[in-house]
């Protein structure tokens, strides 16, 4: 591919690497464009107990601070964007938002990982389903996805049907939940991504599945590539695969950001 949006580093404390590894990843495969894009500082848990989920407040603006340092000296050889995994968790709005508006990010993506306190994505937490009536978390998660939208905090949606990372299909029909989720992107003007690191989860697919990319092609709602990196070698994985979804789904270009505006690009 030649982007890659959606990567993180060692700051949060659960992917290894430095952010100039990652950049020099995305120079070696000669992509144009590489968005660095580290987890948000916890808003509704305590950093404290929590060290290994996000990077800390503390260090927010050092991570800002490196990142457009890189930008700039890789200027001529690759478009370093400058952004952030701006965890959405329903309550926290206001937070939320200042973290977004203290900064100038080329764009900032709208993920949900926690409902509640409960991490839905984090491979620690799965035991929490058990006992659990699964559509119920589709439920909310779908809703916290609308209300992400909704928020004008940001750019594009990330890994929208995360949900399924732990295999857990409810027996109940979910297509009326992911296309809410869908209009409520096409409503707010937002992009998506075409995330592939569910293909590695138990789920053994990528964000969204075939179903949703196809319908978001046909509702003309903009794509992103992300590879969700955690480890430098990860830059760009499945690069392939991703390009072939998409113009199987019927995508002809790419969305692309700077100073929170969206380019499309052919790829």
């Amino acid at each position: 591919m030649p982007i890659d949006y959606h990567t993180h580093n060692v700051r949060c404390g659960h992917a290894v690497g430095e952010l100039e590894e990652y950049v020099q990843s995305a120079v070696s495969q000669g992509m144009i464009q590489i968005g660095l894009s580290d987890h948000m500082p916890l808003v509704n848990l305590s950093q404290e107990e929590h060290p290994d989920i996000a990077m800390s407040m503390d260090e927010l603006p050092r991570y800002v601070e490196e990142c457009f340092r890189l930008k700039e000296r890789y200027k001529g050889t690759i478009d370093v964007r400058v952004g952030l995994e701006g965890d959405y968790v329903e309550g926290y709005e206001e937070p939320i938002a200042a973290i977004v508006r203290a900064y100038p990010w080329d764009y900032v993506i709208g993920s949900v990982h926690f409902l509640g306190t409960w991490d839905v994505t984090d491979f620690r937490q799965a035991h929490k389903w058990e006992g659990r009536r699964v559509v119920d978390a589709y439920e909310q998660y779908f809703d916290a996805i609308q209300k992400a939208a909704a928020t004008g905090l940001y750019d594009y949606i990330g890994h929208i049907d995360a949900i399924k990372r732990f295999a857990r299909p409810p027996e109940e029909d979910v297509t009326a939940l992911e296309e809410a989720a869908l209009q409520a992107v096409k409503k707010h003007g937002l992009a998506f991504e075409l995330n592939v690191a569910g293909i590695h989860a138990p789920c053994k697919e990528q964000y969204p599945s075939m179903r949703m990319l196809e319908r978001a092609s046909a509702l003309d709602i903009p794509v992103t590539y992300g590879s969700d990196a955690h480890h430098p070698d990860k830059v760009g994985q499945k690069g392939a695969e991703a390009r072939a979804m998409l113009k199987k789904a019927g995508y002809a270009h790419l969305a692309t950001f700077e100073g929170r505006k969206r380019t499309l690009i052919p790829f």
